[in-house]
Parts: structure tokens; sequence; C-alpha cells
């Protein structure tokens, strides 16, 4: 109630960037302070033993997580924990540091509960992130990297960006994603064509194979996709030995929106999420476990009511991923979806 009629009007008047690293900034006060911090966690808190997801080698307390893109830099993921996610993916990180696109460059969609976002892997790079997982030790939450490459490096250079990535930030997360689909960089989105998306994971996959302890590699994936390139992504996951895949990142689709035309023209070019992406998500979810029986997925994009959890769990993902809907519906939607997942059991 605090965040629907106090917090989020307020925070709705500002820049939606500027919004965000405050809003996370004094949740982070919060949370250091030891009395206001327990009374948070108890109103937030709710867990339950069914909800635990044994999968991908590792055990979830819930299956519900937040998103990459929400913390860019792992500077939050303490912070993030005491709103009760199961784990928390980090990122999308890029070997060097980069101002990411001119801003302004995120935008709300109050009237479809949606985002818009060009921010272009706006990070610290990866040396600065990783001295931050460094300190994790305070925290045991299952965290992911989510891994990129560079503006400036061409794509047939790419793999380079991702075997640096991967190597320093090893020893420090519990997965790895390996983000080909955002549409923010240019020619990103082409990694995802069946030659250089081999070789890619197969490199990947191959530099894993010498670490003295296995962790899981999962792929994140386009909802702008057709059936023949979902197929094309099913055959390489299996053929490399991925161990899953996250459907799906943001869209470029404009379609059967509420906004006006003349607002999305203004806006222009970036990655849709939040609501308007939940029916295309569930169908690539769907659509990849019918396929698939076996293969773990990780379903996200337009989980904005408590109940769309719960069909995207029922469509065929293991687990589930929210970012929009958490600035939509505020901190305590994460506990009003494990109720209604554990409700559905």
């Amino acid at each position: 109630m605090i965040y629907k009629y106090i917090v989020k009007p307020i925070a709705f008047l500002l820049d939606p960037e500027k919004a965000h690293h405050l809003s996370v900034s004094i949740f982070k006060i919060i949370n250091k302070t030891p009395i206001v911090s327990s009374v948070v966690k108890s109103m937030l808190s709710f867990e339950d033993p069914k909800l635990k997801k044994e999968i991908l080698g590792l055990s979830f307390p819930s299956p519900v997580g937040l998103a990459a893109g929400f913390d860019k830099d792992g500077k939050y993921y303490d912070t993030m924990s005491a709103l009760g996610f199961g784990f928390i993916e980090i990122g999308t990180v890029t070997p060097k540091p980069q101002d990411g696109n001119p801003k302004q460059r995120l935008f709300r969609l109050p009237k479809d509960k949606a985002l818009i976002n060009r921010m272009g892997f706006n990070n610290e790079g990866i040396d600065a992130f990783v001295s931050r997982l460094k300190n994790r030790k305070k925290s045991d939450i299952i965290i992911g990297g989510n891994i990129g490459k560079n503006k400036i490096t061409p794509n047939e250079e790419a793999i380079s960006d991702y075997e640096i990535c991967f190597e320093k930030l090893y020893p420090y997360v519990d997965y790895f994603v390996v983000n080909v689909s955002s549409p923010n960089t240019p020619d990103l989105r082409s990694l995802q064509d069946k030659e250089p998306l081999t070789k890619l994971l197969n490199h990947i996959i191959t530099l894993r194979s010498q670490k003295e302890k296995v962790k899981p590699v999962l792929l994140k994936i386009a909802p702008d996709l057709n059936n023949d390139q979902l197929n094309d992504i099913l055959e390489i996951v299996v053929s490399e030995n991925v161990d899953g895949i996250i459907a799906t990142n943001t869209t470029i689709s404009r379609s059967d929106l509420n906004t006006s035309d003349q607002k999305i023209a203004e806006i222009g070019n970036g990655g849709l999420s939040g609501q308007p992406l939940k029916n295309r998500s569930l169908e690539v979810v769907s659509y990849l476990r019918k396929h698939n029986k076996t293969i773990p997925i990780i379903g996200v994009g337009g989980i904005s009511e408590p109940q769309d959890a719960v069909k995207m769990l029922s469509a065929g993902a293991d687990l589930i991923q929210v970012y929009s809907g958490l600035i939509y519906q505020g901190p305590s939607f994460i506990k009003k979806i494990k109720k209604a997942i554990l409700a559905s059991i």
C-alpha cells in the first residue's frame, strides 16, 4: 500500500533511470538499519519448503528470480535479496566499462505496464563487477552472471569479450548467462544465427570443461525469433551441452499497445518489456518445452501479476524472473508471486 500510494507516484514523477537508482539507494539504506530492516524483511518474507526447486545442479529456495538489467554492476544483490528472491541475476557486464547509449534511454508506458529501454549495456566493466562480488560471503543467495560484449567489439571478435568476462567472473557466480539477444547493442542479435552462436557456445563450454567445478551456462534468447530459429536454438543448445535457456529478452515489436502511436514514435528504438510481452514469452517457453521435455528453462517477460508467474511455470518454465512487474507492483510483488505459486501446487 505504501509503495502503491506514496512511493510509486513520487518515483513516477522522476526520470525512470534516476528513480531506479534513488529507489534502490533508499532501500539499501533501509537494509543497513537493523530495526527498520528487520521490520521490512518480516513484511516481505514468505518461505515454504514446497517452493524449493532443485535444478541446474543448484538448490533454489524458490523459483522466483530477479532478471538481469536491474543490477548491472553487482551493487545491489545483497539489498535485493531482502525482497525474498530465490535467485538474482546481475549484469549484463562487458570486459571494458562503457557508458551505454545517450540519455534519455529508459521510458515508462504506464497504460501498458511496460518499459522501453535502450540502455546499451551501460556498466562499469568486469573488473569493477568482480571487485564487488569478492565480498559475496555476506550473501548466500544464488547469483547468476549475465555476460556480453562491448559495443566497439566487432562480432568477429565477440568470442574474446565473452571469454574475458567468463574467466574473470567464474569464481564468483553460481551460473552464467550468455546474452546475445539485447536489441540495444548494434548487430548483437546476429550472434543468435546458427554459425556464430555455435562457435560462441562451443568456446564457452570448452572453457568450462577446463574448470575444476562445473557451473551452469544458459543462453538468453530474444522473443522475436521464429519457430525455425527456435529449432536451431534447441539444436545448438543440445549439441553444445549448454545447460538451459532463458526466454525471453525484450522485444522490438510494438504491436497491440495502449500507448499512443505518437508517444511510441517519440520514444523511438529500444527493447519493450512488461505486460505486452507476456503472450509472446509464454508462446516461446511453451514451444521450447514442447520440443524438448528436459532442458531447463527460465521464463521471463511480461510477468505483471502473480498469476502470470503461475502460467509461465505451467507453460514449461522451471524458474521465472521479473523486472518490469517489480517496478509497477513494488517490493511485495515477490511475496504475492510465491503465494500464488504455492496455491497452485
